[in-house]
């Protein structure tokens, strides 16, 4: 029955968005309120599913329950600081660890630390939506947070990580600092033209290409520590110096102040997924790590990145189910 009045409102809400605009333009949105009323019984089916995620004391994502014993994923490059916490539909917040990583896809695996605590878990379809097809995104209470429409096929999305340097070979063939992005995690470190690096998170790099091939592995996001050894100008010697720079998305980098204020605040990591469905919901980034719904409530993946003005990325089940899987065995493994 309620599967039937889910269908039934959504028809309704389709027709409602193919009828001749009448009312002011905040009216006509696809997200407007008449229309979230409307798709609130699909999404209520997952209500006591979806948590959201704190960490440093503020929310950074919501997360979606996968086990009834507290298991959770969410977005992994949004946890930047301790402690995690998690509050469920009904406000409860709870501590958390994390279990488990997958940085390929981005994606995290807390345990909610809390005893007596079951939570309905969701269950993911394998059924893909087709392009030109509705997705509703819930928040934590079981509201409605989004509508929009499948743009293209499932497609992978190269990862565009980068530190912010260009390098060249000094005498003997290490990575010497020629020149350094402006706004970049290498300038924010305050990594300067002329430094040469020779370690990477502890790991002696001899060679601007290790150097090179050892970045690429980095995904937006992700911190990298440096040693660097920098001339001393007024002794002649040479200081090392250890320094702590951030990995960030080339694109952003790249971005003009207009192009900046277009899209909007959008989360760490754009980029590096196996496979994405994209879609033209519009998302806080601290929204992204939630499920999304077809328009029968059926689970199709997870929310994993505001990657544009209207652009979101959401992890298929087909890619999400199979890491959800070796999580779990991974965290519970570890439990033991």
């Amino acid at each position: 029955m309620n599967r039937i009045k889910s269908i039934t409102a959504w028809i309704v809400c389709v027709a409602l968005m193919s009828s001749p605009p009448v009312r002011a333009a905040e009216d006509e949105r696809r997200d407007n309120a008449p229309m979230m009323r409307l798709v609130r019984p699909i999404t209520e089916s997952a209500k006591e599913s979806v948590v959201q995620i704190l960490s440093g004391g503020r929310p950074v994502a919501l997360g979606t329950v996968v086990s009834e014993e507290g298991y959770v994923l969410t977005k992994r490059s949004e946890l930047s600081g301790d402690p995690i916490r998690v509050r469920l539909s009904d406000g409860r917040l709870f501590p958390a660890r994390v279990a488990a990583v997958r940085r390929r896809n981005d994606l995290a695996m807390l345990r909610i630390e809390a005893d007596d605590l079951t939570l309905p878990p969701i269950a993911f379809t394998s059924t893909a939506p087709p392009i030109a097809s509705f997705l509703v995104s819930p928040g934590r209470t079981g509201r409605p947070i989004g509508i929009g429409v499948v743009g293209v096929n499932a497609r992978p999305i190269d990862h565009r990580g980068r530190l912010g340097v260009m390098l060249e070979d000094d005498s003997v063939g290490r990575a010497l600092v020629q020149g350094v992005w402006p706004q970049s995690g290498a300038d924010d470190a305050g990594i300067e033209p002329g430094d040469l690096i020779i370690a990477i998170n502890g790991r002696e790099e001899n060679s601007r290409l290790g150097v090179i091939e050892t970045l690429r592995g980095m995904f937006p996001g992700e911190q990298v520590r440096l040693t660097i050894l920098r001339p001393n100008g007024e002794s002649r010697d040479v200081d090392t110096l250890e320094m702590d720079a951030r990995i960030r998305e080339f694109g952003v980098m790249q971005e003009s102040e207009s192009d900046s204020k277009v899209n909007g605040p959008r989360n760490v990591r754009l980029s590096g997924f196996d496979r994405v469905i994209q879609h033209d919901t519009v998302l806080d980034p601290d929204e992204c790590g939630g499920p999304v719904l077809d328009t029968l409530g059926r689970v199709v993946g997870i929310n994993i990145a505001r990657a544009g003005r209207v652009v979101t990325y959401s992890l298929p089940s087909s890619l999400v189910l199979p890491e959800m899987i070796s999580m779990l065995e991974e965290a519970r493994a570890a439990s033991r």
